[in-house]
């Protein structure tokens, strides 16, 4: 039964099993551990029992060690977002048509505009055509389409930046001000910044529009929704 047992291993770990190391073990020992010289000054030591010398550190170790090791703040990427280079897609030029796919306007076609700092992409509707307003888009969340728009002629304002369409923070009040199971929530304002701007983009591309050689059909074109039917495959079609 002994001998049986081991005929479902391998002969290395059969020898392992024995702590036969085919001879490894000699070669092992015969090579001298080379141990790298302590850092320090040696200094002689009387006394028959204490050896003759003994090595004083350079850099003395720590007397207390903390008792539990805490964790490493990891870098947040969000921070590093803005920093890096962001590469644009080839298919996303100025003009181009996008489809949105996330977000409040998800599924409707806008005309993309500029890309910003950050890397978003800054589109519009434009606004009175199908109610998408000005606002920062992530190229991951669109599908860039064929159809182009000519906007060389387009001329944005400056403040159209990553802070112009940040979000102002409000102070909290205390907790000892007021009730504290009062939900009080202020009402989403537009600034009077953003409608001269949107009023102002819009004109422009709208005339853009006017003098494409399809602008009623290019204006129907941005109104509808896109959406898929059965049996209809986004990897399959040609936008």
């Amino acid at each position: 039964m002994h001998t049986n047992s081991y005929l479902r291993f391998s002969r290395k770990v059969i020898l392992h099993h024995l702590s036969i190391y085919e001879g490894k073990d000699a070669a092992r020992n015969a090579k001298a551990v080379k141990r790298k010289p302590a850092k320090g000054e040696t200094k002689k030591v009387g006394g028959e029992k204490n050896g003759s010398e003994r090595i004083v550190p350079a850099q003395k170790k720590p007397r207390y060690y903390p008792t539990e090791t805490r964790p490493k703040k990891l870098v947040s990427r969000k921070r590093s977002f803005n920093g890096h280079a962001h590469k644009l897609r080839p298919s996303i030029t100025p003009g181009t048509v996008l489809i949105v796919l996330a977000g409040k306007h998800k599924g409707k076609r806008v005309v993309y505009l500029k890309q910003l700092r950050s890397g978003l992409l800054l589109v519009t509707g434009p606004f009175t055509v199908n109610g998408c307003p000005l606002r920062r888009v992530n190229q991951i969340y669109v599908i860039a389409t064929k159809t182009k728009l000519n906007i060389d002629n387009i001329k944005l304002p400056e403040r159209l930046n990553d802070d112009y369409f940040k979000k102002k923070k409000t102070r909290k009040a205390p907790k000892n001000e007021g009730d504290l199971f009062e939900s009080t929530k202020e009402a989403k304002t537009v600034s009077p910044e953003l409608k001269e701007d949107q009023v102002n983009v819009d004109k422009q591309v709208l005339e853009a529009i006017s003098k494409h050689p399809d602008h009623k059909l290019f204006t129907g074109y941005l109104k509808s929704i896109f959406w898929l039917k059965k049996s209809q495959f986004p990897h399959n079609m040609i936008f």
